[in-house]
Parts: structure tokens; C-alpha cells; sequence
């Protein structure tokens, strides 16, 4: 019977006949093969009769080659494992290059490793990552589906762009080096395959709105695209947007919303992948040791991770936040980067991460912001300077989530979009939603890949997602 490392490794089938396959992490002595297959962090040792195998064979067993072991499961005389594969006979599949395979047994740099994006899942730590993202993708999905949300496909090409910031991949069928021009001398996007201006989505939220409004609760998840030239750790121009939109729900209870899909979702990977969340838990104590103690993490990820679903969220609003920045030691010492002088200041990460693991220790939303540094579709509040917005504050990561209560007044949606010069005529759909039927309706969007930096501890959003799009980087 063919069973899986992971099989082999938590259920009690020793001294029975088996096969198995997998790749070769390790072979040592002629006799000891690491084997691993992706379902768990650990390899299972095989142990060879090399007495009575081949040399040609015994050759071709290296690192990274796959192989078609049969045997039988018995207790290991060994130190490191419970369990080992008596091997009667092994079978390499395909070809295996040891002198050229880059994946060696070896601490590699992660710069390298995203070199080498089409075999890093073939190390402990991308395994692991790649694990979590998997389970992570399934809990979103699952909250949702427990909860009553009908999921809904948003287009990919569009002719709007959600968040009015312009930084949009364009997508045409024009000829690029002889466009069509019009009698301005500008290219004519009538005579384009969508008859007009298009691009690949930023947001799926306005779409989901619509469905809202008649489904009542719904959510997105799926890729969105930002042609941002920005090269920092945080960034992809290609990543995975987590949107749900609820009907007749206001602000506090998208702020409830929020917080119990956040707790739900990391509460299911701490219960399901324990063992993945153990080992990159010892990766990151085994970097903070190579740091200065300043910059070494005040909390394991574990604990990081039980912060979120253990604390109650703290409400903070934005002119409150803003007060005790002004007046925090990092402030008047001028330690923060960027110094907090008054209102209406757009908060950094270092803000952020202050009123989380410094002040209030506990995860922060922060609500009611300047109408100023938010998008047009924010419900504008009685104050007339400020919009039903709400943040959700994470340790050592600052923003997790972000969403707001939705303008559903059709005279104040027009003049904010006319003040911000947003096309009626583009978005006429969406204004249509303020004329039949309209109500109160909220939502929030959620980066997956900020998600899955959270929960795996890594520094770099590059190494979250399986092939990261990125400025001058498209390979794979």
C-alpha cells in the first residue's frame, strides 16, 4: 500500500509492507536516505541494504533525486526518529543531476533562493510557508462559508480603478508600436477590443458592492494589480485581496466582522500546522541571535500569533491615536522617523507598532480617520473632516486590515467624486447603487500575502507567495 511521510509518521502501521515516493534530502554512509514528499516538515529515514544494491543505483541516490521506495515501516534503533523504512528495493525516477542541482544540504540565502523560486518549496522553510498559505487559503474560504457569504468572482480586467490612485496595468490589444490615434493625436481606445480604456484590477470591492446590495453578504479573494514602482519589502505588483462587503452592516459591526475572521483564521493554522509554525518559530529565534539585542523580536511567533487571537481588539479613535503619539516618548525624543506635529498626519508603520506593542499591548483598530488621506467611498461623518474608516493594527507589522462603512448617500458620493474630479459617467453603476435601494453596507480588504508574512514570521513579502511579480522581475 503506498501511504505519505506524514501518514507514515503519526499513524500506527509499523512492520507492514509499503511504497512510497518522494525526493531525497539527504543520503549519507551508502545506507541512509532523508526522504521527504511536501505532506509534513520531516523527512522519514530509509534505510538501504547497500550490501545488496547496485552501485550504479547507490550512485544515482543524491540529493533532490525523486525515488519509488518499497519496504516495511519498523521502530528505529536510531537517535532523531521513531520510525525508519527497512527498504527491500528503491527506484529512481527521471534523471538527477548532483552536480548541478542548486537545492544542496545547506543553509542557502532567501536572495538565492528566489533565484531558484521553482525548488526553494524543496527546503524545510518554503515548505513550511507554502503549507501555511495552502491552510490559511482554506480558513478564509471556510469563515466565510460557516458564516452565510456567497463568494464572488470580481473581473480581473476592468475600466475603473477602485482606489483613484492610477498606478494600474494597462491592458490593450492595440498595436504598441502604431496605435490608433484620435483627431487630438491621442491613442483612440474606441478602436481597442474593449472599445475603451481598460486595466487589471486594484480592487474588487466596488464590483462586490453591487452583489452586496442584493446577496447581502459576499466576499472576493482573488489577485489584484498595482503598477507601483516600488521595490521594498512590502510590496508586489502581483498579490491576493481578501474583500468582504455585508449590506446593513455599519461600522462597529464591520469592526466586529473583522476581528473575528482575523481570530478565526489564525486560530485554525495554530491548531493545523503546528509543525510548520514550530520550525519557523526556531528559524526566526536562530536569526534574532545573529541580531543586535535592539533589533531582536519582543515575542516568538507563536506567542505573536496568540496575541491576535487571545486579546480583545483595542477601538482607538484616529484624533485619539494622534494624542498619544504626540505625547509618547518617541515622539518628543524625536526616536520616531517620522514625528507626529499634528492632525490629520498619515500614520507609519512605526506609529502603528507603537500603539499595538508599546501602549495599549493588544491588537488596535482605529477608526474614524481624515477624510483627507482616505478613498471617496468612505461614509463621510457628521464632522464634515472625517470618514468611517477603520484600520486593524498588528504587532510588529502595523496595518493588517483596512476598510470602512460606505457612502451610501448618493448627493455626498457625487460631490466627493466630483471634488476628487472621479468620472460619473465611468462609474455610473456604482451611483446607481445610491439610487435603488440604498442602505448602510461596509467592508474591508485584506492583503493575504501580509497575512502570510504575519503568520510565518518572514521580513519579506517576496518570499510568501510562490512567484513574486515585482519591478523588473516577471521570471517564472
Amino acid at each position: 500500500m503506498s501511504y505519505t511521510v506524514s501518514q507514515l509518521l503519526t499513524q500506527d502501521i509499523t512492520f507492514q509492507p509499503l511504497e512510497i515516493k518522494g525526493w531525497v534530502r539527504g543520503f549519507r554512509s551508502n545506507r541512509f536516505i532523508a526522504l521527504n514528499d511536501g505532506s509534513t516538515i520531516n523527512n522519514i529515514q530509509c534505510v538501504v541494504d547497500f550490501e545488496n544494491t547496485d552501485d550504479a543505483t547507490l550512485k544515482r541516490i543524491t540529493t533532490g533525486a525523486a525515488v519509488h521506495i518499497k519496504g516495511e515501516l519498523v521502530e528505529s534503533q536510531g537517535k532523531g526518529q521513531t520510525v525508519e523504512i527497512q527498504v527491500t528495493s528503491i527506484e529512481i525516477l527521471g534523471d538527477s543531476d548532483p552536480e548541478e542541482y542548486p537545492i544542496q544540504p545547506k543553509k542557502h540565502t532567501l536572495e538565492f533562493l528566489r533565484e531558484n523560486a521553482h525548488l526553494r518549496t524543496r527546503t524545510n522553510t518554503f515548505s513550511a510557508i507554502m503549507r501555511l498559505r495552502s491552510t490559511l487559503s482554506f480558513a478564509v474560504h471556510k469563515y466565510f462559508n460557516d458564516n452565510g457569504f456567497y463568494y464572488m468572482h470580481t473581473p480581473i480586467i476592468t475600466a475603473s480603478d477602485a482606489e483613484g490612485a492610477g498606478e494600474t496595468f494597462r491592458v490593450s490589444s492595440l498595436d504598441a508600436k502604431n496605435p490608433p490615434l484620435d483627431d487630438h493625436g491621442n491613442i483612440d481606445y474606441k478602436k481597442d477590443f474593449f472599445g475603451k480604456e481598460t486595466n487589471l484590477t486594484v480592487s474588487g470591492q466596488l464590483e462586490a458592492e453591487t452583489f452586496a446590495m442584493s446577496l447581502g453578504k459576499v466576499y472576493t479573494f482573488g489577485p489584484t494589480f498595482r503598477a507601483e514602482n516600488s521595490n521594498t519589502s512590502r510590496h508586489l505588483s502581483e498579490f491576493w485581496m481578501i474583500e468582504p462587503e455585508v449590506a446593513f452592516m455599519d461600522l462597529a459591526g464591520n469592526m466586529d466582522l473583522a476581528e473575528d475572521f482575523m481570530k478565526s483564521v489564525l486560530s485554525y493554522i495554530l491548531e493545523h500546522n503546528r509543525e510548520d509554525l514550530e520550525f519557523l518559530e526556531q528559524r526566526l529565534l536562530d536569526e534574532d541571535k545573529t541580531k543586535p539585542q535592539a533589533e531582536r523580536s519582543e515575542m516568538s511567533l507563536i506567542d505573536k500569533i496568540k496575541f491576535v487571537v487571545d486579546n480583545n481588539f483595542k477601538r482607538v479613535s484616529y484624533t485619539e491615536a494622534i494624542d498619544i503619539l504626540k505625547n509618547s516618548k518617541p515622539n518628543k525624543k524625536k526616536k520616531f522617523k517620522y514625528i507626529i506635529e499634528e492632525w490629520g498626519a498619515d500614520l507609519q508603520s512605526e506609529h502603528e507598532r507603537f500603539l499595538v506593542e508599546k501602549h495599549f499591548k493588544c491588537p488596535v483598530i482605529l477608526f474614524d480617520y481624515p477624510a483627507d488621506i482616505k478613498a471617496f467611498y468612505m461614509r463621510l461623518n457628521e464632522d464634515g473632516k472625517t470618514v468611517r474608516a477603520m484600520d486593524i493594527l498588528f504587532p510588529g507589522i502595523g496595518e493588517m486590515v483596512g476598510g470602512s462603512q460606505r457612502e451610501e448617500r448618493l448627493d455626498v458620493l457625487k460631490e466627493k467624486m466630483k471634488a476628487l474630479d472621479i468620472s460619473e459617467e465611468e462609474l455610473w453603476w456604482y451611483l446607481d447603487l445610491r439610487k435603488y435601494g440604498t442602505a448602510v453596507h461596509s467592508g474591508f480588504g485584506l492583503g493575504f500575502e501580509r497575512l502570510v508574512m504575519f503568520a510565518t514570521g518572514m521580513g519579506n513579502i517576496r518570499d510568501v507567495i510562490p512567484y513574486p511579480r515585482t519591478p523588473q522581475n516577471a521570471d517564472f
